[in-house]
């Protein structure tokens, strides 16, 4: 494979399927799930303003960094709800991959993403 994005791709399935899973096995709220799978979406709001504004948010909300500092803290404080979040929101980014969404430019429209320049 010379191609990075199919890897990419891959690569998110099985995040997802590790979030997803995680979550089950650790006995997650279904209700939880569903409050929190779309959040991370959110942060198109500031693509209301600009895209200069719109897509630092939405990388925030959208590389794995954040959601594992959640999960971490979580897990070294025994906080099961910071655990759950950060599980539903890694698999969402996981998802959003296997569609080919990924970070954005703030010079560019918004379906420009990274995985498009690979």
């Amino acid at each position: 494979m010379t191609r990075p994005e199919p890897l990419l791709r891959v690569e998110g399935a099985v995040v997802a399927a590790a979030g997803i899973g995680s979550f089950v096995f650790m006995d997650g709220s279904l209700l939880l799930f569903l409050a929190v799978i779309l959040l991370p979406d959110l942060s198109m709001l500031g693509y209301l303003h600009s895209p200069r504004v719109g897509a630092p948010l939405y990388n925030v909300a959208h590389t794995y960094l954040a959601p594992a500092v959640v999960l971490g803290a979580g897990l070294w404080t025994g906080e099961s709800l910071a655990v759950d979040v950060g599980l539903v929101w890694t698999a969402h980014i996981g998802v959003d991959r296997v569609f080919g969404l990924g970070l954005k430019y703030g010079d560019r429209p918004f379906s420009d993403t990274h995985l498009q320049q690979i």
